[in-house]
Protein backbone atom coordinates (compact mmCIF):
# COMPACT_ATOMS: atom_id res chain seq x y z
CA UNK A 1 0.00 0.00 0.00
CA UNK A 2 1.77 3.49 -1.37
CA UNK A 3 1.70 6.20 1.45
CA UNK A 4 1.34 8.78 -1.14
CA UNK A 5 2.67 9.84 -4.63
CA UNK A 6 6.38 8.72 -5.77
CA UNK A 7 9.02 11.15 -7.45
CA UNK A 8 7.83 11.40 -11.14
CA UNK A 9 10.63 9.71 -12.24
CA UNK A 10 10.03 6.49 -10.23
CA UNK A 11 6.05 6.56 -11.55
CA UNK A 12 6.85 4.13 -14.99
CA UNK A 13 9.38 1.56 -12.63
CA UNK A 14 6.55 1.63 -9.99
CA UNK A 15 3.97 0.51 -13.06
CA UNK A 16 6.27 -1.63 -14.53
CA UNK A 17 7.38 -3.54 -11.11
CA UNK A 18 3.22 -3.78 -10.00
CA UNK A 19 2.19 -5.35 -13.79
CA UNK A 20 5.03 -7.67 -13.84
CA UNK A 21 4.13 -9.09 -10.41
CA UNK A 22 0.59 -9.43 -11.21
CA UNK A 23 0.43 -10.30 -14.98
CA UNK A 24 4.13 -11.70 -16.08
CA UNK A 25 3.74 -10.32 -19.51
CA UNK A 26 5.59 -11.33 -21.99
CA UNK A 27 5.97 -8.14 -23.63
CA UNK A 28 5.42 -4.43 -21.51
CA UNK A 29 5.86 -0.68 -22.91
CA UNK A 30 4.90 2.48 -20.62
CA UNK A 31 4.78 5.55 -21.60
CA UNK A 32 4.48 8.81 -19.22
CA UNK A 33 2.17 10.76 -21.53
CA UNK A 34 2.02 13.19 -18.46
CA UNK A 35 3.64 16.20 -20.70
CA UNK A 36 0.98 16.44 -23.10
CA UNK A 37 -1.52 17.04 -20.54
CA UNK A 38 0.44 19.87 -18.82
CA UNK A 39 -2.89 22.53 -17.94
CA UNK A 40 -5.30 20.00 -17.96
CA UNK A 41 -7.77 19.99 -15.07
CA UNK A 42 -6.80 16.65 -14.36
CA UNK A 43 -3.11 16.76 -14.23
CA UNK A 44 -3.14 19.46 -11.55
CA UNK A 45 -3.51 17.22 -8.69
CA UNK A 46 0.36 15.91 -9.54
CA UNK A 47 -0.92 12.76 -10.55
CA UNK A 48 0.32 11.64 -14.46
CA UNK A 49 -0.91 10.71 -17.54
CA UNK A 50 0.08 7.00 -18.48
CA UNK A 51 0.04 4.53 -21.70
CA UNK A 52 0.86 0.80 -21.34
CA UNK A 53 1.12 -1.86 -23.72
CA UNK A 54 0.86 -5.11 -22.04
CA UNK A 55 1.00 -8.84 -23.75
CA UNK A 56 -0.12 -11.46 -21.53
CA UNK A 57 -0.95 -14.84 -21.41
CA UNK A 58 -3.27 -13.84 -18.32
CA UNK A 59 -5.38 -12.09 -20.67
CA UNK A 60 -6.67 -15.20 -22.82
CA UNK A 61 -9.87 -16.11 -22.49
CA UNK A 62 -11.20 -12.41 -21.26
CA UNK A 63 -13.32 -9.94 -22.35
CA UNK A 64 -11.00 -6.56 -22.93
CA UNK A 65 -13.13 -4.52 -20.18
CA UNK A 66 -12.03 -7.75 -17.61
CA UNK A 67 -8.43 -7.14 -19.00
CA UNK A 68 -8.54 -3.50 -18.05
CA UNK A 69 -9.79 -4.57 -14.76
CA UNK A 70 -6.80 -6.80 -14.29
CA UNK A 71 -4.66 -4.19 -15.30
CA UNK A 72 -6.25 -1.41 -12.82
CA UNK A 73 -6.29 -3.94 -10.46
CA UNK A 74 -2.47 -4.81 -10.85
CA UNK A 75 -1.49 -0.70 -10.60
CA UNK A 76 -3.61 -0.73 -7.19
CA UNK A 77 -3.25 2.27 -5.28
CA UNK A 78 -1.08 3.69 -7.66
CA UNK A 79 -4.49 5.20 -8.83
CA UNK A 80 -5.26 6.86 -6.07
CA UNK A 81 -1.70 8.38 -5.56
CA UNK A 82 0.26 8.75 -8.68
CA UNK A 83 -1.85 7.56 -12.25
CA UNK A 84 -4.65 10.39 -13.38
CA UNK A 85 -5.17 8.63 -16.68
CA UNK A 86 -4.06 5.19 -18.04
CA UNK A 87 -4.70 4.53 -21.79
CA UNK A 88 -4.44 0.47 -21.87
CA UNK A 89 -3.49 -2.30 -24.68
CA UNK A 90 -3.66 -5.74 -23.18
CA UNK A 91 -3.34 -8.50 -25.53
CA UNK A 92 -2.58 -12.24 -25.55
CA UNK A 93 0.57 -13.68 -27.23
CA UNK A 94 -1.30 -14.98 -30.20
CA UNK A 95 -3.17 -11.76 -30.85
CA UNK A 96 -0.17 -9.20 -30.86
CA UNK A 97 1.90 -11.78 -33.08
CA UNK A 98 -0.98 -10.98 -35.56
Amino acid sequence: MSAGPLPREQRVEAIRIAIEAALAPSALEIEDESHRHAGHAGAQDGRGHFRVAVVSDAFAGLSPIARHRAVYAAVGDLMNTDIHALAISAKTPDEAAR
